[in-house]
């Protein structure tokens, strides 16, 4: 959606065309970054809208640690990361926001090694324990890096960590990419996290290509996908998709809503499931 709606407008405009929640974005950009310091008054704006449009946001993409990672080689760049945790759930307290998407990177902008992923592992505990004391859970998302591309990865630290706060909300798409890249199939990479998965990112890729494309012009495997997932009990599924400037993008978005539905309800019919709003 263009940046210059309000968030009572962003929340209408999901409702409108026939989405179920909001999904808010905390990512490495000062703009977003800057919504983890709103005031007290202005999280109260956000709740009233909320209440007014009989409409809520339920999660959250924190995907600034791309910009401040937790296995960062800086100890300032750690710092900061584990300062933007708290921030992202306080902010998620206040709003009755229940899962917040973790980047799965160690790091991004700088090399990946031994000293990284120990940081890491270090800073994933301190989080997972910060969520807990919020009572709101973390999942990792599949990324389109070496480090965290598949579920299989995502798995070796959640049992690493072993908390019910710590889990996987995949990007299917990001997830395909890897499957092409590892020649595996995505099926058995989706049961690798059964019981452990939150929700997932429904997105379109192909080969290379993680972002800003249109739904049904790429390889994602919408229905095999959720219907997997279905089966293992997970209900919420988020479309991820970009405003580039587009004027008719209430036409787009509310085309996006019909085709990841029609994806969801072939993917019902297959698992032979009824989901009860």
């Amino acid at each position: 959606m263009p940046d210059n709606l309000s968030i009572q407008e962003k929340l209408r405009l999901s409702k409108e065309t026939g989405f179920d929640y909001l999904e808010i974005s905390i990512d490495e950009t000062d703009e977003k970054l800057a919504r983890l310091d709103y005031t007290k008054q202005e999280l109260l704006k956000i709740k009233h809208a909320m209440e007014a449009e009989s409409f809520h946001i339920k999660t959250m993409c924190l995907s600034a640690h791309r910009r401040y990672p937790l296995g960062s080689h800086e100890k300032s760049k750690r710092d900061k990361s584990i300062e933007i945790m708290g921030k992202a759930l306080e902010f998620s307290g206040e709003l009755g926001i229940r899962i917040i998407q973790l980047a799965g990177y160690d790091v991004y902008y700088e090399k990946s090694d031994e000293k990284s992923k120990e940081f890491f592992l270090e800073n994933l505990r301190k989080v997972t324990d910060m969520a807990a004391s919020y009572g709101i859970v973390l999942g990792f998302e599949t990324m389109e890096t070496e480090f965290m591309n598949t579920i299989s990865k995502s798995m070796f630290y959640v049992k690493y960590i072993n908390s019910p706060y710590l889990g996987i909300y995949p990007d299917i798409g990001n997830l395909k990419n890897a499957c092409v890249l590892y020649n595996i199939d995505i099926t058995k990479e989706i049961n690798a996290g059964r019981g452990h998965i939150f929700a997932a990112h429904l997105k379109e890729t192909a080969p290379g290509i993680f972002r800003n494309m249109d739904f049904g012009t790429g390889h994602t495997e919408y229905t095999t996908c959720i219907e997997k997932l279905l089966e293992q009990g997970v209900r919420m599924f988020t479309g991820e998709f970009w405003h580039q400037g587009e004027k008719n993008y209430r036409e787009i978005i509310k085309n996006a809503n019909e085709f990841l539905w029609n994806k969801v309800n072939e993917a019902m019919q297959r698992a032979k499931l009824t989901i009860h709003n």
